[in-house]
């Protein structure tokens, strides 16, 4: 009886072993297969696959060249360009404002046969130094007056600095409240205040758009965006006398 029971273990075993070796030969043969088709379709197509592998190379090293060659340079010679008209931006913005137009003027047009900002953004549009001058023709034009052009040249702006971005969004609501467009100004007022939160353009973009509210008589409107000035910004200029400001929206809404 043991016997037979051993006998018979010994045949599973086997049959067992057979199976697995079937299997594993199966697996094989399948990988086999695959990989002969493989080099097969490579064959086939190697051509194809070299030209394309030869173009990818042609892209990655044509950008490296422009960027070393071309990009680069060109950044520089901007960035060197702007310094004429830049120092006459900066005076403008420290000196009285009889003196600052012809400043600002300057700055715009250039002189001395040196580029101005316009000559700037028309040759290096593309650069950082370019992107730059938009955002001073912007704030030149605003302080001369020119507001449709301060708009034009300020929405032309792009940047990640969070503070520039706030100061060119804000400074685009000024110019629509300067030729009578409140409600324009208020849309830019609030994007100007949401862009990134800090404790310097926020609170002063959020005041101007619940002052620009209240004179639409918007006063819920004016009431909520006051309110985050006194809860967020405690330690702000524009907290200072809000409270005043916050009356003043609530006996408004009531009425």
């Amino acid at each position: 009886m043991a016997t037979y029971k051993k006998k018979g273990n010994k045949i599973k075993k086997q049959q067992t072993s057979i199976e697995e070796q079937s299997a594993t030969a199966e697996v094989f043969n399948t990988l086999d297969e695959t990989a002969s088709k493989s080099e097969q379709w490579v064959e086939k197509h190697q051509k194809s696959i070299f030209i394309g592998l030869g173009v990818v190379a042609l892209i990655i090293l044509g950008y490296l060249a422009y960027n070393s060659y071309i990009l680069e340079p060109k950044e520089k010679e901007a960035a060197d360009e702007l310094a004429f008209p830049k120092q006459y931006f900066e005076q403008a913005q420290t000196t009285n404002p009889v003196v600052a137009d012809s400043l600002y003027t300057l700055a715009i047009n250039g002189a001395n046969g040196k580029y101005g900002l316009i000559d700037i953004v028309e040759n290096y549009g593309n650069t950082k130094a370019g992107n730059l001058a938009k955002y001073m023709i912007g704030i030149s034009y605003l302080e001369t007056g020119d507001y449709e052009q301060a708009i034009e040249y300020l929405n032309k702006f792009k940047s990640d600095d969070e503070i520039l971005s706030a100061l060119a969004k804000g400074n685009i609501g000024d110019a629509f409240s300067e030729i009578n467009q409140p409600e324009d100004a208020l849309k830019y007022y609030i994007e100007a205040a949401e862009i990134r939160d800090n404790e310097f353009t926020t609170p002063l973009y959020l005041f101007k758009a619940g002052s620009v509210a209240m004179d639409l008589g918007k006063y819920d409107k004016a009431l909520k965006l006051f309110k985050r000035i006194k809860d967020n910004y405690p330690k702000s200029d524009e907290a200072r006398d809000i409270d005043i400001y916050i009356q003043k929206a609530e006996i408004a809404a009531k009425n």
